[in-house]
């Protein structure tokens, strides 16, 4: 059953709308947390686990900075409406893909495909390709503008946008078995910086550091309780595109992640005759009106005026999970 953010106890709602981010890379993570709701640890570490297992959060944990530690793409397909359900289980079937909707549009089927490096990202692709005989909309990222998810139960809050760029010589090449156990998050035990490192065979206080270093590098854009938006309530959440000339893109993309609402705002490739927009954005709301009441106000902003758009309500989620970055070799046991 889904569960509406005013179901939620203060405490709880606490919990998953103050630690979306900024969590410390410290050996006991959750007794900080605990601290500044004013409970033990154990009980924090319990009501986590209520969360997790009722589905309101999938982790608590890392999301990545896109192609820094892998290879990442925002794909679709035009898929038959008498082959959705196939074609998406063949899709959840495969460990790279961890995002999946279904969108109000032609090209129905929209995915995140995640992989290690570039030759197993093209790979992937053309496995699906092979598998489903359907063409493949590969959209690749081009610039950020915000990538930063997380947002206020309330529809407040500041907006943090993300850094322009991330420092990749901070990035060692062992940091990759580390960033996929935080992509699919921390172990909810006292010391869960610990577990990870026995899984990798490493120090605890080393993998600690990396962690840090790799929050001060923006290679994680975020670290916290991720939150499954759906199951709280933010069911009207629309995928919004626009035909924006490469010359006026950064200042429509500038002011459009700034705008309260959008949650997502980035630059991806465009397909000539197939598909001409490439600026993205992500409207998450609670109703349809509300979201719409968001779009108007982006249309509105001078840097979008006259910009033809796109307006894609994604009505199914398949699947939404951390990436998998990791060779199958390096991942922990």
């Amino acid at each position: 059953m889904t569960v509406m953010p005013e179901t939620l106890s203060a405490i709880d709602r606490r919990l998953l709308d103050d630690f979306q981010r900024d969590l410390p890379a410290c050996p006991r993570p959750f007794a900080w947390i605990a601290e500044r709701l004013g409970l033990d640890e154990a009980e924090t570490i319990a009501r986590l686990e209520r969360q997790q297992k009722s589905g309101r959060i999938t982790r608590v944990g890392a999301t990545v900075r896109p192609n820094t530690a892998g290879a990442s793409t925002l794909a679709a397909l035009s898929v038959p409406p008498d082959r959705i359900e196939t074609v998406a289980a063949r899709l959840n079937a495969l460990v790279e893909i961890n995002h999946s909707y279904l969108r109000e549009h032609d090209w129905n089927l929209w995915f995140v495909v995640t992989a290690c490096d570039t030759a197993h990202l093209d790979a992937c692709l053309a496995r699906i390709r092979a598998e489903t005989g359907l063409t493949v909309l590969d959209l690749r990222l081009l610039r950020p503008f915000n990538i930063d998810l997380g947002f206020s139960l309330s529809g407040a809050g500041p907006r943090r946008l993300t850094r322009a760029k991330a420092d990749l010589e901070a990035l060692r090449e062992d940091d990759r078995p580390l960033l996929h156990a935080l992509s699919q998050g921390l172990p909810l035990v006292p010391r869960p910086f610990a577990a990870i490192a026995a899984s990798l065979d490493r120090p605890e206080a080393e993998v600690i550091d990396r962690t840090d270093a790799l929050i001060r590098a923006a290679i994680v854009s975020r670290f916290g309780v991720i939150v499954r938006h759906r199951a709280i309530g933010w069911k009207a959440n629309a995928m919004v595109v626009w035909d924006v000339p490469d010359t006026a893109m950064e200042d429509a993309g500038q002011s459009l992640a700034a705008l309260p609402g959008v949650t997502l705002c980035y630059q991806r490739r465009t397909v000539p005759g197939v598909w001409r927009h490439g600026l993205f954005s992500m409207i998450h709301a609670r109703t349809r009106d509300e979201a719409l009441s968001v779009l108007a106000r982006a249309r509105a902003l001078p840097a979008l005026a006259g910009v033809d758009h796109q307006t894609l309500f994604s009505t199914r989620c398949f699947r939404q999970t951390g990436a998998h970055l990791a060779r199958v070799s390096e991942r922990a046991a």
